[in-house]
């Protein structure tokens, strides 16, 4: 196992976007080591642009992200399961192995114990001899089993998520938040983008509601408050006429950014 991560990722008036156009703007707070924090904000409002920021993949327009001297390979980034090539001719092995490539190199020949590696954590995800499928064959749920074996065996003390529980059947989505809440209790710092409210209340202690710019940082139950939620709705509306969103009933009034870092 990993040795768990001692110091908070911390955001210093972070802008991040893509050329010279900010999709992020001055986000500032920290993940604290162990946390398990979920991203949350309507379309467009800048999540999946988060994780690629603090992966190192996307560098800041302005400010900057202190990762507390943490190596990439300590990083795992699990993306959208919409940027998976599944036409790829590659196995669910093909696939898996490449989390531990992140610790060997590319050019590092996998052993005997690596492949056993291997089969515990398909084991682990319910996917026991899978080892020779390939992507193509394997359903949504099943691809997503998968590439969350690659993330254990990466054994990153930072783990990104961005929607991983989209399109799925509802019996993975509860094996994998399994595993999500065996890496919290593993003390390692998770941190998911989701669209699911209801799951991030369930399941989530700690919530970044964005809108592009921060709405509100800290405890679920306040960051999700009716009134934060419709500041969100509000900004994104003065952004985006068509950006969907579903507030709760009985919202309040807009109080501003209520929500404080940690």
């Amino acid at each position: 196992m990993s040795r768990p991560l001692r110091v908070p990722l911390v955001l210093n008036d972070l802008t991040l976007g893509y050329d010279g156009h900010p999709a992020v703007h001055h986000l500032e707070g920290r993940f604290l080591p162990g946390s398990l924090t979920a991203v949350v904000g309507p379309n467009g409002s800048g999540k999946s642009t988060l994780l690629k920021g603090i992966t190192g993949a996307l560098k800041p327009l302005g400010g900057s992200i202190d990762r507390g001297g943490l190596a990439p390979r300590q990083i795992a980034y699990l993306p959208q399961s919409a940027e998976i090539d599944r036409t790829f001719p590659s196995t669910v092995a093909d696939l898996v192995a490449l989390g531990h490539w992140a610790r060997r190199g590319l050019f590092r020949a996998i052993t005997g114990p690596d492949y056993q590696a291997m089969r515990d954590v398909l084991t682990a995800v319910g996917l026991a001899g899978f080892e020779h499928r390939t992507l193509e064959t394997l359903s949504g749920g099943q691809l997503q089993r998968a590439l969350f074996a690659r993330l254990m065996l990466q054994d990153a003390d930072v783990i990104l998520l961005d929607e991983p529980f989209t399109a799925i059947d509802e019996r993975t989505v509860a094996d994998l938040i399994a595993l999500v809440r065996r890496w919290h209790g593993e003390q390692r710092t998770v941190i998911a983008v989701l669209h699911d409210t209801e799951m991030v209340r369930a399941h989530f202690p700690d919530t970044l509601l964005m809108a592009r710019e921060p709405i509100a940082w800290g405890p679920t139950a306040d960051a999700l408050k009716a009134e934060n939620l419709l500041v969100a709705r509000r900004m994104t509306e003065a952004w985006d006429e068509r950006a969907p969103w579903h507030e709760p009933s009985g919202h309040g009034h807009n109080h501003g950014h209520a929500g404080h870092v940690h």
